[in-house]
């Protein structure tokens, strides 16, 4: 499977895109300024604030939680890159992506596959994380595996995928051909990520990204797990907002998210990641476009941030009886 094959969905629905993506250009000198406060951040938690500040006073410490909310923006920054968004230049694009990724503490190309495997299958049985099927399990036991991946788990995966691709590729494909379903989340992307050109450059990525963490860690010196730490809030922040706009909404609709309202300084900062409804429906418009594009279509908010980010608290929900045994 190759990443042009994980963004063309099994099924569509008549709401098509009305906007044209190719007549809206990115803006390039904004994302490239946005990328170099990306990684100036990184750069200032990972070696200037234990260099530099932490020596002066331990308080300096507490920069980290804002520092690790930085990881949500960032995000949002790569997935322009993800898209194509970020540059028209393709060679810019993927260069950009692959070090705003490693800042983000994942390789780009763990992050893109995944994403566009989203794409796919929104929705479906291969992609409702928030949902259990009552006539497979108890709500109990789907429970464990939803509060750790909201929690802290959806990260954890991704900052950790590098670590099973420095295996030969002999045994991974062996892995995957005896232990994951052809037809599930885990089946494709495995078979997308263990590409012998994929597998190189997870393997450089990866070991760039472990070896600033560990570099950063010497930087720390008594305080070393001050980067474990920063490694845990980030998991917060980018698992618990993962999802939120999908939570508890309609099955089997590709295009479909939630718009979810915020207030305006906060919707910048997030690159209106927040008209997630508008971003499925138009996936090639960079960020810029999305509010006209929200106008264009007569969309409207499906609530607020922060009501749905908590509604994720209220644990998985039972399938419908139409689609138990998918």
């Amino acid at each position: 499977m190759t990443l042009a094959d994980a963004t063309a969905p099994a099924k569509r629905r008549a709401d098509a895109p009305r906007t044209n993506p190719m007549l809206v250009p990115p803006r390039v000198g904004v994302n490239a300024v946005l990328a170099a406060v990306h990684l100036a951040l990184q750069g200032f938690q990972l070696f200037v604030l234990p260099l530099v500040l932490l020596p002066r006073s331990p308080w300096w410490a507490l920069l980290l939680i804002p520092l690790a909310a930085a990881n949500n923006p960032l995000w949002s920054l790569i997935h322009e890159t993800v898209h194509g968004s970020f540059n028209r230049n393709a060679a810019i694009n993927r260069l950009a992506g692959r070090a705003l990724a490693i800042a983000f503490g994942s390789p780009l190309r763990v992050l893109t596959v995944g994403h566009l495997l989203h794409h796919r299958f929104n929705r479906t049985a291969l992609d409702r994380p928030d949902m259990f099927d009552p006539s497979r399990g108890s709500r109990a036991g789907a429970a464990i595996g939803y509060y750790y991946q909201l929690l802290v788990g959806l990260y954890v995966s991704q900052i950790l995928a590098p670590v099973a691709f420095f295996l030969p590729r002999d045994v991974l494909e062996r892995a995957r051909q005896r232990f994951l379903a052809p037809d599930s989340m885990p089946g494709h992307a495995a078979a997308a990520l263990t590409r012998p050109a994929a597998l190189v450059e997870i393997r450089i990525d990866g070991a760039i990204i472990y070896l600033l963490l560990a570099a950063s860690m010497a930087c720390y010196g008594a305080w070393w797990w001050l980067v474990p730490t920063l490694l845990g809030l980030r998991a917060a922040c980018i698992s618990f907002l993962d999802y939120v706009y999908h939570y508890g909404t309609r099955t089997d609709e590709l295009l479909h998210a939630n718009n979810l309202r915020l207030p305006a300084a906060l919707q910048a900062v997030l690159l209106n990641f927040n008209l997630h409804g508008v971003h499925h429906r138009h996936p090639q418009l960079p960020w810029h476009a999305l509010p006209d594009a929200f106008r264009a279509d007569g969309d409207r908010f499906d609530g607020g941030y922060g009501a749905a980010a908590l509604r994720q608290l209220g644990g998985p929900i039972a399938l419908a009886a139409e689609h138990r045994g998918d």
